[in-house]
């Protein structure tokens, strides 16, 4: 998976699931994408928190080389995180979970850095546990299902558990026939939890929302999808 921002529960699902966990970060980045942005709830409400990125090329520039831009924007999105979520009933253990990596951003310049310190800090607190590689340290070559098998193959798996939102393009680049790897589809499905001041339940949002209203055991048993 690619290194994104705050991610959602099943992002840490497929991460519980995976005997090993790479970041993939040597492939195009894409500004409209959920490595730079993510949803949290305040006051009832769906707010973005979107990482300001300096410009580049967007047709050659790899995740890994991603810089992000100058700027206060670190203390307003912790700011919007504070107000989001501080009265929760776990809000101030979520906030001490991340501040971490929002106070040491001076040391992570580049975007995909910054994300997987705050990813590793929230599987720390979800009890996960697994190896975490970066794809870019593999020097993987191929393209597309060609890259993602020789990842498999380097990392000395025999299959590989994808997202469902990868099913198109596994299926047109026929990842299944490759003979080496065998294919898993994730099979996560969110269960709506109680959510404070909302009319309905707000589904996908970062893992945070989970943390801050349920705590880490709820959120540790949420996103393996085994709530009792």
């Amino acid at each position: 998976m690619q290194p994104t921002y705050l991610p959602w529960s099943g992002y840490f699902n497929l991460m519980a699931h995976a005997d090993a966990f790479v970041f993939l970060d040597d492939v195009q980045f894409s500004r409209r994408s959920w490595q730079t942005r993510n949803r949290i709830l305040l006051n009832g409400n769906e707010v973005m928190l979107t990482v300001p990125v300096q410009s580049s090329d967007r047709d050659q520039t790899r995740v890994r080389d991603v810089r992000i831009a100058s700027g206060p924007w670190q203390r307003k999105h912790f700011a919007s995180l504070t107000q989001a979520y501080s009265n929760a009933a776990f809000g101030r253990e979520l906030l001490a979970i991340i501040s971490a990596a929002y106070e040491s951003l001076d040391s992570a310049t580049h975007l995909a850095t910054f994300n997987r310190n705050l990813i590793v800090l929230l599987a720390q607190a979800l009890a996960i546990d697994k190896p975490l590689l970066n794809a870019s340290e593999l020097k993987c070559s191929g393209h597309r299902s060609e890259h993602l098998l020789n990842i498999c193959l380097t990392v000395g798996c025999d299959e590989y558990l994808s997202p469902v939102g990868s099913a198109d393009y596994l299926a047109e680049d026929d990842f299944a026939s490759n003979g080496r790897v065998s294919l898993r589809f994730q099979s996560y499905v969110p269960t709506p939890y109680p959510q404070p001041k909302t009319k309905g339940f707000v589904s996908h949002l970062s893992v945070v929302d989970v943390i801050a209203h349920h705590g880490l055991e709820f959120a540790r048993h949420y996103v393996r999808g085994s709530l009792p």
